[in-house]
């Protein structure tokens, strides 16, 4: 039997219906004021202020009038979370960024979760650091603390413009490489620092400097560096040999003995050559032999799987089905706006490009339940949010992978399922009108179109028949 959280006129109120009862403000039916209405619906379907209820509670808070769930005798949820805040930071901040901070997050949609969220104990010492000055209040102090709950606290003062914005990549990509370079042989450890930072940390801190994303660009590089110490490791121990020293051959044995991300250390090379390290070697561009492919009947499955199914949460689905039927990559697709969709009263459409594409029925009433219920705006965040799919941390939406995880636990092949659907959409309309449509390259769109049989003079044709 649930627990009794309170006994009204009404009966006995469990837990639930209590906390949702606390938390409905609008135009109470009775008396035409706006306030708290905690009591019971009328014929109308419309809930009641205590007063007009008879509820026997005076629900105001003694420290700040405002009508609400009590959290500590007659003092509500925000304001206990105040005290908490103050008490951690050592007393009320003369700091503005830490007063900033704890009006932010007392302001939340639901105080309670922060309430939640503040017993963690990294959590407590990152803000009695903050307090008592042991960790500066800045983007370098809070580098000192690594974890999920500093990252968290970064992204909440980013988002209400306590803290400048900066590039969330590019500090762990400096972290790593020194990590990376730790313990290697001299030998191993000067070329891959020359290249680790002299042309990837250089290339990359110029794109956050100019506000582009660093995600591919990071995750390219280290790929690249990986693949480079390993070659080099084996060189090492295997031939005594070095970066300088190496010959054509060694680099032909290495590529031909192993898979094909080997082929990562091309860039290596090229940089070894402008540099006059090594001239003596060339490594040529990879080409993939084969581009996976769904089948039409498999998209079409899947299509009304995210459509109709409940084998994942909304948001994951929508996602999906922009995969599905827009052919948009995955990393383009959570870095969404809310803005690109125009919903009218002629229907929806959405710019993935150079103009607007139509959304046809019933994926547009998907898209507008996911956009009237988007997961993470209830925390210390707040409300609103440009992102279609908004992250955890304030300020951001969700990290591509979260989303390619996802649906990969569901079985969907991914670039697989891409490739079928821009290559559906090259036979239905001219490649340049697709390009321009979704966002991609004119050349891309054409070489899906080759592949799928269907050059552009074939349209010709059809347009005369």
């Amino acid at each position: 039997m649930p627990r009794v959280a309170a006994t009204w006129p009404e009966g006995r109120l469990c837990f639930v219906c209590y906390y949702e009862a606390t938390r409905t403000y609008g135009t109470c039916p009775g008396c035409l004021q706006h306030r708290l209405l905690p009591g019971p619906v009328n014929d109308e379907g419309r809930a009641t202020c205590s007063t007009c209820a008879q509820i026997p509670y005076d629900f105001h808070c003694e420290r700040c009038d405002n009508e609400g769930a009590h959290q500590r005798g007659r003092v509500c949820v925000r304001c206990a979370l105040r005290d908490d805040l103050n008490g951690l930071l050592g007393g009320v901040p003369s700091h503005p960024t830490l007063g900033g901070l704890v009006d932010a997050l007392c302001a939340s949609d639901r105080p309670e979760s922060i309430l939640v969220w503040k017993r963690s104990t990294k959590v407590q010492e990152l803000l009695r650091g903050f307090g008592d000055g042991t960790i500066p209040v800045s983007h370098k102090g809070i580098d000192t603390v690594p974890g999920r709950q500093a990252e968290h606290l970064r992204a909440l003062m980013q988002h209400h413009r306590l803290l400048p914005q900066r590039d969330p990549y590019l500090p762990r990509f400096e972290r790593w490489i020194d990590a990376k370079l730790d313990g290697l042989p001299d030998q191993v450890r000067q070329p891959v620092q020359h290249f680790a930072t002299w042309h990837h940390l250089r290339r990359i801190r110029a794109k956050a400097e100019a506000g582009a994303t660093t995600r591919g660009p990071v995750h390219s590089a280290k790929q690249e560096i990986t693949e480079t110490v390993k070659f080099l490791m084996w060189l090492h121990e295997t031939y005594q040999r070095t970066a300088a020293t190496c010959t054509q051959q060694d680099v032909d044995e290495w590529l031909a003995t192993g898979p094909t991300t080997r082929t990562a250390i091309r860039t290596f090379f090229v940089v070894a050559r402008k540099s006059r390290v090594n001239t003596t070697v060339a490594i040529q561009h990879r080409s993939a032999k084969t581009s996976p492919s769904l089948s039409q009947d498999q998209r079409l499955a899947w299509t009304h799987e995210l459509l109709t199914g409940t084998s994942e949460s909304l948001p994951y689905r929508v996602a999906g089905m922009l995969l599905l039927l827009y052919a948009q990559p995955l990393v383009k697709v959570v870095a969404f706006q809310t803005g690109i969709v125009d919903d009218g009263d002629t229907g929806m459409s959405i710019v993935l490009g150079a103009h607007p594409t139509d959304v046809p029925e019933p994926f547009a009433w998907r898209i507008r339940e996911h956009l009237a219920s988007r997961p993470n705006l209830r925390t210390g965040a707040g409300t609103v949010s440009p992102w279609m799919f908004p992250s955890t941390l304030a300020g951001r939406h969700l990290h591509p992978n979260t989303v390619m995880d996802r649906l990969r636990d569901l079985g969907v092949n991914l670039l697989g399922a891409r490739n079928r659907a821009i290559g559906e959409l090259v036979l239905e309309c001219p490649p340049s009108l697709v390009a321009e449509a979704l966002g991609y390259s004119t050349q891309v769109a054409f070489l899906h179109a080759d592949k799928a049989a269907e050059p552009w003079a074939r349209y010709a044709g059809r347009s005369n028949t």
